[in-house]
């Protein structure tokens, strides 16, 4: 086991080093540099030559990003030029956010599709599968910011059941009862929409491999020898269909936190999604360049995760 993670960790390394010099290199492509919003366009140009100088952006490309990739292991991202404030410490606070946005996505998407997959596997081509399939069908069809617009409107402006922006309601103690329950008021209906949609995915995988299971030997072979029909399912049958779901896990989150960008805008959320629309807007090059890198490091992470995952529920196919 220990060798196996050892051995992925290896190739991760060598991934996350490529990711980082094609982000800077995209980066440095972009219009402008970190300088850019920083400065007054009345200074003299030779007081904004003395800055850039002193900032090593005149430096050779590839010094530059020795300095940019040694801040970021420090935690040193630069500063942001609409906030005024460093960059990583930016993040930290909008990570939180994003954090709890996700993990409630992901209890309400398992919540909801295992006990819907698992119906519709046992169930196929009766009535309550056809109900079920139409729904995936539904939510493979629906793009997630199509779906958060309506929720929002619907349950948000109509209805009035759930608050139409931020994280919190303004004026609450941190800390406090009525803090931690304005935080989840806010959280449900984001959530919510992620999870209606992101459950799909979940449905249909298990409900494949449900079936599929059901058609095997081991499985006809255990009915045979008298084993009762929950014996089967709960023993047999849902042990093995539930390999790809873990297999997955670590995607799903990546998906998660990729897919809170149009939720997070669209519900005007403080998270990592939103500040990266915002940035991008105002050519913000330090906050962009960070979040990128955050982000292709979780995917590397999340399949890092997967594999790991699969290994320990499934040891047959653990790499030798």
């Amino acid at each position: 086991m220990w060798k196996f993670i050892v051995r992925r960790l290896l190739i991760t390394t060598p991934q996350i080093i490529l990711l980082s010099v094609i982000v800077f290199l995209l980066a440095k492509m972009m219009p402008g540099d970190a300088l850019t919003g920083l400065i007054d366009p009345n200074i003299k140009p030779e007081r904004i030559a003395e800055m850039r100088e002193k900032l090593g952006l005149n430096n050779p490309w590839y010094v530059q990003y020795k300095d940019w990739i040694v801040g970021a292991v420090q935690g040193d991202f630069g500063q942001s030029f609409k906030y005024k404030m460093p960059v990583s410490d930016l993040i930290w606070q909008r990570v939180v956010n994003t954090f709890w946005l996700s993990l409630v996505s992901t209890i309400m998407i398992y919540a909801i599709g295992l006990p819907l997959g698992i119906v519709s596997g046992r169930y196929n081509d009766k009535l309550i599968d056809q109900l079920i399939t139409g729904y995936t069908y539904i939510g493979f069809a629906t793009p997630i910011f199509i779906f958060g617009l309506v929720a929002l409107w619907v349950f948000g402006f109509m209805l009035g059941w759930f608050p139409t922006g931020g994280s919190v309601e303004p004026g609450l103690e941190p800390g406090t009862l009525q803090y931690i329950l304005s935080k989840l008021h806010h959280l449900l209906l984001p959530s919510l929409s992620i999870a209606l949609i992101g459950t799909v995915g979940t449905v249909q995988y298990l409900r494949s491999e449900i079936i599929d299971t059901k058609q095997k030997d081991f499985i006809l072979t255990a009915r045979a020898k008298g084993a009762s029909e929950s014996r089967v399912y709960n023993r047999h049958i849902f042990r093995n269909s539930i390999l790809p779901i873990a297999a997955f896990f670590g995607y799903e989150i990546v998906n998660l936190i990729n897919g809170t960008v149009f939720i997070e805008r669209i519900f005007s959320y403080p998270g990592m999604g939103n500040l990266f629309i915002e940035s991008i807007q105002l050519r913000d090059f330090s906050v962009v360049t960070a979040l990128v890198l955050l982000s292709g490091i979780l995917a590397i992470l999340g399949a890092l995760l997967s594999d790991i995952i699969l290994s320990i529920v499934d040891p047959r196919i653990r790499i030798k």
